[in-house]
């Protein structure tokens, strides 16, 4: 199973190169609730912008993977052992990855230098 960080996502829904190693897993891909959450951040503040006709309510719906929602203490006690980012965002897709015991899909490099590399998919 593999869980797709934020800018996975992103590349996803775009069609950018970056996220064609997703596409072999056919099944398995899911979406965190933290990134629906950072990706309204992103569009409040202004670093993204929705196109018409689309919403964030269709990233969650997209056929492409599904939307996993751990239960919140967990995922909050999960996110209370990681020490080495200070990003809220990383640490609770980290959290939930681990909880899940799942791949992290993700491009973002400092991750990978934290995660075995069982458990990091770099984009």
């Amino acid at each position: 199973m593999i869980l797709l960080d934020t800018n996975a996502v992103l590349w996803a829904l775009v069609g950018h190169p970056r996220a064609a190693p997703l596409w072999e897993w056919r099944r398995g891909l899911y979406i965190s609730p933290v990134s629906m959450l950072e990706l309204r951040f992103l569009l409040e503040a202004g670093k993204l912008r929705e196109a018409p006709g689309f919403s964030l309510r269709q990233v969650a719906d997209d056929p492409r993977w599904s939307l996993d929602s751990p239960a919140s203490d967990a995922l909050f006690d999960a996110a209370l052992e990681l020490d080495w980012t200070r990003d809220p965002f990383d640490r609770l897709l980290v959290a939930h990855s681990r909880l899940r015991r799942w791949r992290l899909a993700t491009g973002d490099r400092q991750l990978g230098r934290h995660l075995p590399a069982k458990d990091v998919m770099l984009l």
